[in-house]
């Protein structure tokens, strides 16, 4: 029997269960039916960000950024390359520390932007500092 891991769908927050030789196979939320994986790093809010870090199977890796930083502006079509490159064994999000100061404050950033990976609701590494995209693919590659 293959291994099921627990995917949580990036449009409706719902937790999936999949195969895990199904990852990458178009594999599609069994409540609003979209693709689990885009290739698109997804927002996430103080409201769903607990369920995504605590909920997922795979790695998820989070840039806390803020619309007023310009190296964070410059990252993000990096970083949206670089989830392109690693879902779907890892899912990439943003967090908007200016929308979502607690979760700033709750995970100590101190610079922005900083990337945070985490597995199984424990954050295992911290990058702080505008990254391109096959750097961010292998500091991620690196972690997990």
């Amino acid at each position: 029997m293959s291994e099921s891991l627990h995917v949580v769908c990036p449009h409706c927050d719902a937790v999936n269960r999949i195969p895990a030789a199904r990852l990458g196979a178009g594999a599609k939320c069994g409540q609003c039916h979209q693709p689990l994986f885009a290739g698109e790093p997804l927002e996430l809010t103080s409201t769903n960000f607990r369920r995504h870090v605590e909920r997922n199977d795979i790695p998820l890796l989070v840039d806390f950024w803020a619309p007023w930083c310009g190296p964070c502006k410059m990252m993000a079509p990096q970083f949206r390359q670089a989830a392109g490159e690693l879902e779907p064994t890892v899912r990439l999000a943003k967090v908007n520390t200016e929308a979502a100061p607690d979760l700033g404050q709750q995970f100590g950033i101190r610079s922005i932007p900083t990337l945070a990976l985490f597995r199984g609701g424990r954050e295992l590494a911290r990058q702080a500092g505008a990254m391109g995209a096959a750097d961010i693919v292998r500091w991620t590659r690196g972690q997990v």
